[in-house]
């Protein structure tokens, strides 16, 4: 039995992949702002610092796994809300519990998007990257929500591929997903909003695989991700999109 700490485990693809790995017989700590065995709120610098601190108490011996789940949606009234818990609230906790996850050559998959490729501000990029506090207040006032959205995927993939080589040598892999539209109560209630209905219908239909996905879908993968079978797979972005990136960039590798 190996344990695994899930961030977003609430609600939609972070209650999905607790569930399989409980299943699957491990042992699951779920992390929250609502419910689970962690409540924290990771869109604040204290609420990631005491998430982690309760974290590394739970898992002194080592640590499995970590899957960053939590995560803030593009029609947020709230942009600032987005890059705090889609990026640093991720970011945070992945450094922190790299000691933990390298006692017992763990993995850790984070959470990336296919909108992520999106053309969005390179400097609101750069701010999360750098952690440039004034220059990401000045970008945020200046894109939309969905563009910071994007951007926070952006980020954290890119975060990812600078830093995987140094994890990887350290004995820990990190990977990512990067769901498409996945049904998820956030993604149900834009589906059946009037305003947001037909573009969302049409949206559907452009999917190659012809369907939205599902929880499954992306907790499937992410299963994959963590276990010995994806054992030399290190700072990999596995797209779960029913193919709507490849159509979009057919170009891109």
């Amino acid at each position: 039995m190996g344990l695994y700490i899930v961030t977003g485990a609430a609600s939609g693809i972070g209650a999905a992949i607790s569930q399989r790995l409980e299943d699957d017989g491990e042992k699951v700590v779920r992390l929250d702002c609502r419910e689970g065995d962690i409540i924290a709120d990771l869109a604040s610098e204290e609420g990631r610092s005491k998430a982690l601190q309760r974290c590394l108490e739970i898992s002194e011996q080592g640590l499995n796994g970590l899957v960053c789940c939590a995560g803030v949606g593009g029609a947020s009234p709230n942009a600032a809300l987005i890059p705090e818990v889609n990026f640093y609230g991720s970011i945070a906790l992945l450094e922190g519990l790299k000691d933990v996850l390298a006692a017992v050559r763990g993995s850790a998959v984070l959470t990336s998007s296919n909108s992520a490729p999106h053309e969005t501000d390179p400097n609101y990029v750069a701010a999360l990257l750098n952690d440039d506090r004034a220059l990401l207040s000045q970008t945020l006032s200046e894109i939309s929500p969905h563009a910071a959205y994007s951007g926070s995927k952006q980020a954290i993939s890119k975060w990812l591929r600078r830093n995987a080589p140094e994890y990887a040598r350290a004995g820990v892999r990190i990977n990512a997903v990067a769901p498409g539209y996945t049904r998820t109560a956030m993604t149900m209630a834009t589906e059946n909003d009037p305003k947001f209905s037909a573009a969302i219908r049409e949206f559907l239909a452009a999917i190659p695989l012809g369907r939205a996905g599902e929880v499954k879908d992306i907790a499937d993968a992410i299963g994959f991700l963590l276990s010995s079978e994806a054992s030399f797979v290190s700072g990999s972005i596995l797209y779960v999109d029913g193919g709507h990136d490849a159509m979009l960039r057919p170009d891109a590798i």
